[in-house]
């Protein structure tokens, strides 16, 4: 199972920070409640999973995160038959173990995925809530205290990458974006340590570069860019600097792009 991307927490992890835009903690604690599984949606870095990491750990609920990817097969969820000292034994993937002992088990960027995960999640998203393991010859039934969360980007996306109405229909959704200036501004200085002032031109340059999406890049400023960004600063990097090798170098490659958006950048940040 190393080729999963995979990160576990504890109930009793520390809280991470989070600030809410809305009524998403009302929304997850009641689908949590209510056992009802929880599809987020919004651009990268713009708090999806921290967002889960947070609410797990205010419901104290152990959390299973896993980075999905091209490579990744149901066979890597459910686990598979593994050598160990001269034996085969069962191995259990990280959605049958959250399945068996409980918790939260979020999939993360779940389109990236192989499509045979797609027919993994189908029957533990609706009324049945089991999880049938061929290979065992198991049908295990999700306990009350189990959840299931997978988040996308649907701004990122092909006609290869798309998940299914069939598959969207399943979930509870809860449709993120990047904050509104103020928010972005607090949120970015409490996670930096830099202060609110020498923030707001960083958050203000990301909002321009955002509209620029789909034009020159295919991506906006993420605020975990500007986090980094802003830690930078807050080392003793320059502000230009500081720009340059956490936002302008991550969104592109191309040498006249690149000096298009340091031009954008140089009339925002001194």
């Amino acid at each position: 199972m190393n080729m999963l991307s995979t990160a576990c927490e504890r109930a009793h992890a520390e809280i991470l920070p989070y600030v809410p835009s809305s009524n998403e903690c009302t929304l997850f604690e009641i689908a949590w409640t209510r056992q009802l599984p929880l599809l987020l949606k919004g651009p990268t870095g713009c708090g999806k999973t921290r967002f889960v990491s947070h609410m797990a750990a205010r419901l104290g609920l152990p959390l299973s995160t896993v980075s999905c990817h091209d490579d990744l097969a149901a066979a890597d969820l459910t686990g598979r038959y593994l050598l160990k000292g001269g034996d085969t034994v069962w191995v259990d993937g990280p959605l049958t173990k959250a399945v068996r002992e409980g918790g939260v088990c979020y999939l993360d960027e779940v389109v990236e995925a192989r499509k045979d995960v797609a027919v993994v999640l189908h029957p533990l998203t609706d009324d049945r809530r089991i999880l049938p393991l061929e290979r065992t010859g198991e049908q295990l039934a999700a306990p009350p205290g189990f959840m299931l969360v997978v988040s996308y980007n649907p701004g990122y996306q092909n006609l290869l990458k798309a998940l299914k109405p069939s598959t969207k229909q399943r979930f509870v959704s809860i449709e993120f974006d990047f904050l509104p200036k103020a928010h972005e501004i607090v949120v970015v200085s409490i996670e930096s340590g830099l202060d609110e002032a020498r923030v707001a031109p960083l958050v203000e340059l990301a909002n321009r570069l955002r509209r620029l999406k789909g034009q020159d890049i295919e991506e906006g400023v993420s605020t975990r860019l500007l986090v980094y960004c802003a830690a930078l600063i807050d080392s003793g990097l320059s502000a230009r600097e500081a720009v340059r090798v956490a936002i302008i170098e991550p969104l592109s490659d191309d040498p006249d792009v690149k000096a298009a958006l340091i031009e954008v950048a140089n009339g925002v940040v001194a």
